[in-house]
């Protein structure tokens, strides 16, 4: 009886030309989901750029070439904690499909679908070669710490914490870049 009368509630509305947000205070149920807040959107958008840095210096460290590998493996290490870290602070609710494609890397950039291609354009391998990678990832590490840092204003204040922590640790990254260019 009770599953009959939840299934009328909806016709019995449709029949009186009420939509189901004029009986009910708050978000209409029969809309589907709502979308996804503000902060919701801007922590997937910087796991998103997070991994596609992860999936930079996957490339570079698999190929072996760069100078200073052991350093961009711990470079690595460290933003597979902030992937780690960030993915944690997203809350969606059950049932919600996150299918993240497969990020990896085109002309020293990640972005999803693209294919792989850590070398650079100065020859097989050579000292010109682990220069322009190591460019690359300067590079990219000065955007994402930008990024970090432009998004603190837009969050609440716990999300900014993590994207300030994030954003400082990219600065050393550039330092550590640096030194090896």
């Amino acid at each position: 009886m009770l599953l009959a009368s939840a299934a009328t509630v909806p016709l019995l509305l449709a029949a009186s030309g009420c939509r189901s947000s004029d009986a009910f205070d708050g978000p209409d149920p029969l809309a589907g989901r709502p979308r996804p807040g503000h902060d919701v959107v801007v922590l997937q958008a910087a796991i998103a750029a997070e991994e596609a840095l992860v999936a930079l210096y996957v490339t570079v460290t698999s190929a072996g070439s760069a100078a200073g590998s052991e350093l961009l493996k711990s470079l690595l290490a460290q933003h597979g904690q902030h992937l780690a870290r960030l993915r944690a602070a997203l809350v969606l609710p059950p049932g919600t499909v996150t299918a993240s494609p497969e990020v990896t890397v085109s002309a020293g950039f990640a972005s999803p679908g693209a294919t792989a291609s850590p070398g650079g354009t100065a020859g097989a391998g050579g000292q010109a070669d682990g220069r322009d990678v190591v460019t690359r990832l300067h590079a990219a590490e000065r955007a994402s710490a930008a990024a970090g840092v432009r998004r603190l204003g837009t969050v609440e204040p716990a999300l900014a914490q993590l994207f300030a922590s994030i954003a400082a640790c990219d600065a050393t990254h550039v330092a550590a870049l640096a030194a090896l260019a």
